[in-house]
């Protein structure tokens, strides 16, 4: 089938609802903003499942592998250099068609509760708008054909991304959060820009296909000049994939440029639920994917990605016991899954069931989008009903609130890892993966999911349970548009756990047959009933056993509650380091030395001007005396020279 057509209007769609309505939205057609956006939505979700059903169960697989398909490509740029240019074109292979899925249905039900959430909103079309950008630029992010696409469509989900977290921009806080967020990834995206650089010096391309194929033959130019230079010891190899997973870090939030994430909980909860929970947060993850034969070549660049994953996921989940913002938790939480994605890809062999970690890490993508966007937009519903983020003034919700509950409830379930839900079978072949590739990062993952157990079932039980805190609010559980969310998301998290993935997505394209291993399982649903028991056990009803174990660790509670002291650190660096010795210095020479400079020229002519503007007077005799100076001057020489 002809791909370009419809896989163009994914594109074209979102950005043509983001220009109706910021242009026109508030002024003309504000009370149909949310509707025209949702109705876009609902379009490039049916034309996203189209194009899976098309290339996974009809036309992708050729000689039993899925092939990668160039929907599109059109020149762009060209560069003198080796040839080297960037085209703009659309790539349909197994893993950006899932994102397709998972973007366009995730961002459909954010528009749908949206509906209701935000309908009182004054910057109602403003929202809806910001919602259509991202949603283009996540999307031109996924199906972008070459390194420097992907990136211009990087640096638009980060402008994006600002926009919507800075939403309620008369809130300092938020206002904040938004810098902080821009700020902290722009440092990330200037490694990857360099990294991009690197490879395409060296491999004399930019397309993706082209890097993977040149780098994956020992025999290439690209290949040899890449593994045989190096600096610091390190060849440029790994130096580019460092640096190009330094953006996916910094966009995914991993150790130590997490800071933004939790911050960026001042957005409104929808749009945690779309960025921070199952699209842009994940995009990390999707680049090292995306050049992960590249990454399996480089046993350094592995490993730094296995390392960060999993030192982020278990530092995330200790941090997340802790907390007492409902949003913030779930941010952590979303830290500690995306850092399993990583260190899944970094343990991944290549090729068949030895990439067992890729599959895992993708499965986990996709399985994890359902269920933490259904865990944020029913803290959305929470928030809503209860006014308020702090889960100590919550409790006994499950009364007022039944839907909710039980959506929820499944998803706690699910991010927990007991079966039969989604998140079991996701998180069952990332440990599998784990224990076969590197056995530490296999106990810290096994240790990290008991306490994932723990602090979500924490959060679940202060929310639902302990003491009714008698709410009186003048309005139902939730409206209808925010309810059908919950019940669609519910639905997924229990049924795609049961996709065989495997035979769908894999590291080379070919699908393979994956096993439920009971046995193996047993340790994993042991540390998850463990944690779900001590979480019951503390925060069923309210008592002093959470007082006194807090007590009790002392400085480690408090360093975990103060999120181990990072931002302060990181303050300390800014503002006692950089700002005092570089920045002001370098403030100090702008304005005395270059600044100085330039006015001390200014000055200097304007004198030699006012001396001499004597000369252009506009008074004829002066001129006229002026005149017969200068002829008896030259006389003068004359008549000496001749002598």
């Amino acid at each position: 089938m002809n791909y370009a057509q419809f896989t163009a209007l994914l594109l074209l769609l979102p950005l043509a609802s983001f220009t109706v309505l910021g242009i026109w939205g508030r002024k003309y057609i504000r009370q149909a903003s949310g509707i025209i956006g949702t109705t876009v939505l609902l379009v490039i979700t049916a034309l996203s499942l189209y194009a899976a059903y098309s290339y996974f169960l009809v036309d992708g697989q050729t000689n039993g592998t899925y092939q990668p398909i160039i929907a599109l490509q059109l020149p762009w740029l060209q560069f003198g250099y080796q040839q080297l240019s960037i085209d703009m074109g659309i790539l349909l292979d197994p893993i950006s068609v899932m994102m397709l899925v998972v973007i366009s249905v995730v961002s459909l039900m954010v528009h749908i509760f949206s509906l209701g959430y935000m309908k009182d909103e004054e910057r109602y079309s403003t929202y809806f708008a910001f919602l259509s950008l991202f949603t283009f630029s996540m999307l031109g992010l996924v199906i972008s054909v070459n390194i420097f696409q992907i990136y211009m469509f990087w640096e638009l989900v980060g402008v994006s991304s600002y926009l919507l977290i800075g939403f309620f921009f008369t809130k300092p806080s938020a206002v904040a959060a938004s810098k902080k967020a821009f700020i902290v990834t722009r440092f990330a995206d200037l490694g990857f820009l360099i990294g991009i650089l690197i490879l395409g010096i060296q491999c004399g391309t930019l397309d993706f296909m082209s890097i993977i194929e040149r780098l994956t033959n020992p025999q290439s130019e690209a290949y040899i000049g890449m593994t045989s230079t190096g600096f610091l010891g390190l060849s440029s190899l790994t130096w580019a994939l460092i640096l190009v997973f330094m953006g996916g870090a910094g966009k995914s939030a991993m150790f130590p440029l997490h800071i933004w994430l939790p911050d960026a909980m001042e957005g409104p909860t929808p749009v945690s639920a779309l960025i921070h929970a199952a699209t842009m947060v994940v995009a990390g993850v999707y680049l090292v994917a995306r050049l992960f034969p590249v990454f399996q070549l480089d046993e350094i660049a592995q490993n730094i990605v296995a390392w960060t994953g999993a030192t982020s996921a278990l530092f995330a989940a200790i941090i997340a016991t802790t907390q007492t913002d409902i949003k913030r938790v779930l941010a952590y939480s979303t830290m500690s899954q995306i850092g399993y994605m990583m260190f899944a890809l970094g343990v991944s062999g290549y090729g068949g069931e030895a990439g067992l970690g890729f599959t895992a890490s993708m499965f986990h993508l996709f399985t994890h989008a359902f269920f933490k966007s259904l865990l944020f937009l029913g803290a959305g519903a929470v928030i809503h009903y209860a006014h308020s983020n702090d889960m100590l003034h919550m409790g006994g919700l499950r009364k007022y609130m039944p839907v909710t509950h039980a959506t929820f409830l499944l998803a706690c379930l699910a991010i927990a890892g007991v079966p039969p839900l989604s998140g079991f079978f996701s998180k069952e072949e990332i440990l599998l993966a784990a224990w076969q590739g590197n056995k530490a990062i296999y106990f810290i993952a096994l240790g990290t999911a008991g306490l994932t157990a723990f602090y979500m079932f924490r959060l679940y039980f202060m929310i639902f349970w302990q003491r009714d805190k008698h709410y009186h609010s003048d309005h139902g559980e939730a409206p209808f548009s925010m309810k059908l969310p919950l019940l669609v998301l519910g639905a997924l998290t229990v049924g795609t756990g049961f996709i065989p993935f495997a035979q769908w997505v894999s590291s080379d394209g070919k699908p393979f047959e994956t096993a439920l291993h009971l046995d193996f399982s047993a340790a994993p649903i042991a540390m998850v009933v463990a944690g779900i028991g001590l979480a019951y056990s503390f925060y069923r009803k309210e008592n002093d056993k959470p007082a006194r174990l807090s007590a009790a660790l002392g400085s480690l509670y408090r360093s975990a509650y103060n999120k181990f002291y990072i931002d302060e650190l990181y303050l300390f660096v800014t503002h006692k380091i950089i700002f005092r010795f570089i920045g002001r210095p370098a403030a100090w020479a702008d304005r005395n030395l270059v600044d100085g400079t330039v006015n001390g020229l200014a000055t200097s002519t304007e004198n030699a001007a006012g001396a001499i503007k004597g000369w252009q007077s506009g008074k004829v005799q002066h001129y006229a005396l002026y005149f017969f100076g200068g002829v008896l001057v030259l006389a003068f020489l004359f008549i000496y020279l001749w002598k």
